[in-house]
């Protein structure tokens, strides 16, 4: 498909753009495969280029021979359109719904993108779970990388390599992806060097209303708690919630089975406990969990390059649906159940914790936004996809 089959009107003269906070601009309103530009010869004024993967609503109305279009984007910003002529605004409404619209992932701006300065760095060899193992190796070797996830082959939403217990070999992690929600078997997040506590995330385990077990699965979990010490499954769901899921297939670890894990709550910087975090899929609130609890044990997590990485491991290649979550945004009328802005929520609870600790932290909050408006979205292609195997 050519963008120019959906382009009907490409430009438009004596435009006038109307933003809050700015005063309006007079200009020719341009169309491409992926921006909507205004360009003014006014004296002091920038060029609007604006994505149409950003625009999440659109609304029109007639005043006469005039048109006014108000774009309602996914970052918030709001912005109308005065369109001399109905026929020119009908069209220019109608391209921007159809090019704003594309559901084929290789039609996005990423693809075509190409940028004007320097590539300092292949960032799709930043953050390999390789060199993150390398970090913690050095404090313990109670653990190993495992390519039993090698393309995708158990797991769609994990990376091809995971850190897991040296002492569980790969056969018995088949067993227990098998057990788990999604193929989600327990793997490493965090190491704690200090005192050797570990958080571990999986998805939900499959044990239903006949209370089916693992041996593998505890076996494995077990095998992540250090000599003497106890360890605490947190399922971020409701009650509720986590018992609807059990009656469908689902549930929750029984602790006759899991007798050195309690299921509540303290301090794991104290007492030097380890946690297993799961909710259903193990894919959102899980890992906004995972994710705050390393913000504040790890100084490295509030650097730029540490939270990165963080975002990298934990987001990423954790198998965060960004393609879902962040297909639309507050003004779309249209909602589907699997869209939330559950990344959103995380860096908002960052920009929390930093508003407490702002000396603690690398970066501010324009680094916050920047993440939120690239997530909705972007010319780059960090946040394409569902997951890795995407």
């Amino acid at each position: 498909m050519e963008f120019a089959e959906l382009i009907k009107t490409p430009r438009v003269d004596n435009v006038v753009l109307h933003r809050p906070f700015y005063p309006a601009v007079e200009g020719t309103l341009c169309l491409t495969g992926h921006h909507l530009i205004l360009s003014s010869r006014q004296d002091n004024t920038e060029e609007l280029w604006l994505l149409h993967s950003n625009i999440d609503a659109i609304d029109k109305r007639f005043v006469g021979s005039l048109g006014t279009i108000i774009i309602k984007c996914k970052d918030f910003r709001i912005i109308q359109l005065d369109i001399p002529g109905m026929e020119e605004c009908l069209n220019v409404a109608s391209s921007i719904e159809a090019l704003s619209t594309l559901d084929s992932v290789t039609l996005m701006y990423p693809f075509f993108y190409r940028p004007m300065f320097e590539v300092m760095e292949d960032g799709w060899h930043s953050f390999l779970p390789e060199q993150e193992f390398e970090l913690y190796s050095s404090a313990t070797n109670e653990w190993r990388l495992s390519y039993v996830n090698k393309e995708f082959a158990i797991c769609p939403s994990y990376p091809p390599a995971v850190i897991v217990p040296k002492s569980i070999d790969d056969e018995a992690l088949r067993k227990v992806a098998a057990f788990r929600h999604g193929g989600r078997f327990p793997v490493l997040s965090y190491y704690h060097k200090k005192n050797g506590m570990v958080i571990i995330r999986s998805g939900q385990p499959l044990t239903g209303t006949n209370g089916r077990r693992c041996k593998e699965d505890e076996k494995l979990i077990n095998a992540t708690l250090r000599a003497g010490k106890r360890g605490y499954l947190i399922d971020t769901r409701s009650l509720n919630v986590a018992q609807q899921a059990r009656a469908k297939g689902g549930g929750f670890e029984q602790e006759a089975h899991y007798p050195q894990w309690r299921r509540i709550h303290k301090s794991i910087e104290r007492e030097g406990a380890s946690v297993l975090i799961h909710g259903t899929e193990g894919t959102d609130s899980t890992l906004q969990v995972t994710s705050l609890a390393q913000i504040i044990l790890e100084p490295r997590s509030r650097t730029i390059r540490g939270f990165e990485a963080l975002i990298e491991r934990e987001w990423l290649q954790a198998g965060h649906p960004f393609q879902q979550r962040c297909a639309q945004s507050a003004y779309c009328s249209s909602k589907q159940k699997w869209e939330a802005p559950v990344f959103l929520l995380f860096l908002d609870c960052v920009w929390q914790i930093l508003r407490q600790f702002p000396c603690s932290f690398e970066f501010n909050e324009h680094f916050l936004i920047l993440l939120f408006e690239h997530a909705y979205a972007s010319q780059f292609g960090t946040f394409l996809g569902n997951n890795e195997s995407e």
